[in-house]
């Protein structure tokens, strides 16, 4: 007898774990707007400085000068008076008149000393810096005006000057400038050292020659000696990086 058996279908295979690996669809990417980039706050910009002791003792003499020519005379006269660097000032209160006589200029802001102020000591500012020019300046006008009133002062107690000669008006940059002067030619080529040496020496030569202030010129004579004896100094100052430059903030 024939018997007819349920033709089953085979089982499919379980595929539920498959679907996970079918990628899906992705969305799409919305790309946000580039925002402005806000700017960075660096640093300040600075104004440099390139002379900054020049400059600024330049300002205190404008200022000086500014006062004598407008103020009361009698003022101005005391005040210069209580800043000489005579005999008497210098045993009583030597750094205060040394400082003091500094901020003066003989004969106003217009003479002749004032504009080689500014280019002497720009120049050497430049090569050196300008605490060491500071130094140099110092040099020629304390030296220079010791090496002046300390023999008025012995003279004076050898009784070959009279006790007036204490008291003598004497206040100004010359000195100090004349040792720049000698400082600076030590930096300068030989074709123009020597010709500045010989016509600034025999300036001060025709001075003291034409004898209308004795002391003071040869005050100007030592200052610059001085600063021909700096010559070593300033030239390894000049191979050396000097302080740098003021620098100012500015907004």
């Amino acid at each position: 007898m024939d018997s007819t058996a349920p033709v089953t279908s085979p089982s499919l295979p379980d595929v539920s774990g498959l679907l996970d690996g079918i990628p899906g669809q992705r969305a799409p990417r919305t790309v946000a707007p580039p925002t402005e980039a806000s700017p960075c706050p660096g640093p300040r910009p600075r104004l440099r400085v390139p002379v900054p002791f020049t400059l600024a003792y330049a300002a205190v003499l404008a200022v000086t000068s500014f006062f004598a020519a407008h103020a009361d005379p009698s003022l101005v006269s005391t005040l210069q008076q209580g800043s000489s660097t005579d005999v008497a000032h210098l045993w009583q209160t030597p750094v205060l008149v040394l400082v003091a006589s500094a901020l003066w200029v003989a004969g106003g802001f217009a003479s002749p000393f004032t504009l080689g102020f500014l280019v002497v000591l720009t120049a050497l500012e430049r090569r050196i810096g300008g605490v060491r020019t500071a130094v140099v300046f110092l040099l020629g006008h304390v030296l220079a005006t010791l090496a002046t009133e300390v023999p008025v002062g012995l003279a004076v107690l050898g009784g070959r000057l009279p006790d007036s000669s204490l008291h003598r008006l004497d206040y100004g940059i010359s000195f100090g400038v004349a040792a720049s002067v000698g400082a600076l030619a030590g930096l300068l080529r030989p074709w123009l050292r020597w010709p500045l040496l010989a016509a600034f020496g025999g300036m001060l030569l025709q001075d003291l020659i034409a004898f209308t202030d004795p002391m003071t010129n040869w005050g100007h004579l030592i200052a610059l000696a001085i600063g021909v004896g700096t010559w070593p100094w300033v030239r390894r100052w000049a191979t050396r990086p000097h302080l740098p430059v003021a620098a100012v903030r500015t907004a």
